[in-house]
């Protein structure tokens, strides 16, 4: 069990920490080496040092590449130091996240109902699963929902009460995937950081989705010398940087940081949009600050950076509602700052006790490695890539579509039928799995019926996507384009339905309208290889050479692995 003790600061320059960043880097590095070999390659600095804020890389060995989906980690801090402390604390905290999932033994497999009667009185309450997706249901009907699967039980730390509870840790995975995984020097330090970062999260998803008149943080009133120094970096080099409150009342501040070059965007830069909470003002301010300066390549890279808690906007006249409201000094911000982290800790689960919400946080620590890592959790905070029309039903259904086998997921949606009748889910689940089980015309049929009663026209779009791909899969190519029409009609930021109706255009040899998507599509995510390497192949079958083997070599250089590309390219190259 996780017990929480009193944890001094023995770093506060840029962040708060129990240990300084080169203690912290030489530790670390010193456990993976004798414990963990093959888990870290390397890490290294990749700023251009424009701005003179350090960023650094953690590349994966190839230890942890069999472990983790990603290879490689970025990190950040006002020093050389802390940049690198926190790309190997990233590293340490998703080997050790996905690694704790890779062990069955940390579970247990029960259904709701037999936990019920294994940890009696220490089960979570249903309440709390039920206020993770917003939803108002009988407790009943909701147990009846949650034994339709298993799920994987492990204990849990209340931090607010200090009790232990069981918990199906997979469905809070299921909703968060890893956000809110984090790694410190002492239990009170990583808990802190991971539920700084739920809170971060959180406000940023209200933010992005309504959009309101926020505070701006009045430059005048910082008085924090590394603030005005990363400040100053921005300033200096003709940078923008707008600082905004969006902290929404919660008990800690979270500043989020927008900031474009004028000289550069777009051609060679971005606008920038993140966000950074913490226990003072200054400091979430220095993490919104160096985030900014972890995503934007100095603003004269090209680099493309991939959004996570706060939307990325492409046209300055997107930002203009950031520019307005009042102008506040950074005081105004709510603080929990104090030299003992656990004290910070329990006045942050505190304040959120008082709102209604509760933190949970599981130790994840690989048992080789010795690092502190957790996995944290707030039911019923916000997440931007969730649907804002989520309930219990909706994430069992995917389950089974998913994950179940076929007998078992027929079943269960049955049950869930049942249980949720008229459900707009149902027929679009019910659809995934006749895909799963190769059935491509019910498929579309099951698609077709769940469209119009989508509750958003971001589900619609899907379920109309999710038509067309199942005719593509019994190659009824030009049958799927008009499903893809609507779906990029109604969402225009889901890059895979440009991808979609690009191949079906390729099919059909109606090259330069398969041209039109696939650069649609780059325009969504500049870096995405098979775009690329499509585009290439359309230049290539219209007789553009040239262009063919620009676009062909630059998606190979990202991704090697694309031996179809490779195949297309080596033959240009013959001529």
């Amino acid at each position: 069990m996780i017990r929480l003790t009193d944890c001094f600061k023995a770093y506060t320059e840029d962040q708060d920490k129990a240990a300084s960043p080169a203690e912290t880097v030489a530790r670390v590095r010193g456990l993976l080496e004798a414990r963990c070999r093959g888990v870290l390659e390397e890490t290294r600095r990749v700023d251009t040092g424009r701005l003179g804020i350090p960023v650094f890389l953690s590349v994966c060995g190839a230890a942890a590449r069999d472990v983790m989906p990603t290879r490689k980690q970025m990190g950040k801090g006002a020093s050389p130091e802390q940049a690198e402390a926190s790309a190997l604390m990233e590293l340490v905290e998703r080997f050790s996240y996905f690694s704790f999932w890779a062990d069955p033994e940390h579970f247990q497999s029960l259904r709701w109902s037999e936990a019920k009667r294994r940890f009696g009185a220490g089960l979570m309450d249903i309440s709390r699963i039920l206020q993770s997706v917003g939803e108002d249901m009988p407790q009943e009907q909701a147990e009846t929902v949650m034994d339709i699967v298993r799920w994987r039980f492990h204990p849990a730390l209340d931090v607010s009460s200090g009790n232990e509870v069981a918990v199906p840790l997979d469905w809070f995975k299921k909703l968060n995937e890893f956000n809110g995984s984090s790694a410190g020097n002492s239990f009170e330090e990583s808990i802190l950081q991971g539920a700084c970062e739920l809170v971060e999260r959180h406000v940023s998803a209200l933010v992005d989705r309504s959009r309101p008149v926020l505070p701006t943080l009045d430059p005048a009133s910082f008085h924090d010398e590394v603030l005005v120094r990363l400040c100053r970096a921005f300033s200096d080099n003709g940078i923008v940087l707008l600082l905004k409150d969006i902290t929404l009342g919660m008990p800690v501040p979270t500043v989020a940081a927008l900031a474009y070059d004028p000289a550069s965007f777009p051609a060679m830069s971005e606008i920038v949009f993140t966000a950074g909470t913490a226990a003072s003002p200054a400091k979430a301010a220095i993490r919104a600050v160096t985030e900014v300066a972890q995503l934007a390549g100095d603003f004269q890279t090209g680099r493309v950076y991939e959004a996570s808690g706060l939307p990325k906007f492409t046209d300055l006249g997107q930002i203009r509602w950031l520019e307005q409201g009042p102008l506040v000094p950074l005081d105004s911000l709510p603080c929990v700052e104090n030299r003992n982290i656990l004290r910070e800790l329990e006045a942050l689960a505190r304040g959120l006790d008082h709102q209604g919400y509760r933190l949970y946080s599981v130790d994840t620590s690989h048992p080789d490695l010795g690092v502190t890592t957790n996995y944290n959790f707030v039911p019923g905070f916000e997440f931007r890539e969730r649907t804002p029309n989520r309930s219990l039903g909706l994430f069992v259904g995917r389950i089974l579509a998913e994950e179940a086998p076929p007998d078992a997921a027929e079943r269960g949606l049955a049950v869930l039928g049942r249980t949720c009748p008229g459900a707009s889910y149902l027929p679009f689940f019910m659809g995934l799995l006749r895909l799963r089980q190769g059935r491509n015309q019910e498929a579309a049929a099951s698609f077709a019926e769940a469209e119009p009663i989508q509750p958003a026209a971001g589900e619609r779009a899907l379920a109309a996507f999710y038509q067309a791909y199942a005719m593509t899969q019994a190659g009824l190519w030009e049958e799927s384009i008009p499903h893809l029409d609507r779906a990029a009609l109604q969402d225009s930021e889901v890059k895979e339905f440009f991808n979609l109706r690009g191949v079906a255009r390729f099919k059909l040899k109606r090259y330069q309208e398969a041209m039109t998507d696939f650069q649609e599509a780059l325009a969504l995510d500049s870096g995405s290889a098979p775009d690329l390497a499509n585009l290439g192949l359309c230049h290539k079958f219209l007789g553009h050479a040239e262009e063919a083997l620009d676009y062909l070599g630059t998606a190979l250089e990202l991704d090697p692995s694309l031996d179809w590309a490779r195949k297309h390219y080596e033959e240009l190259l013959r001529g």
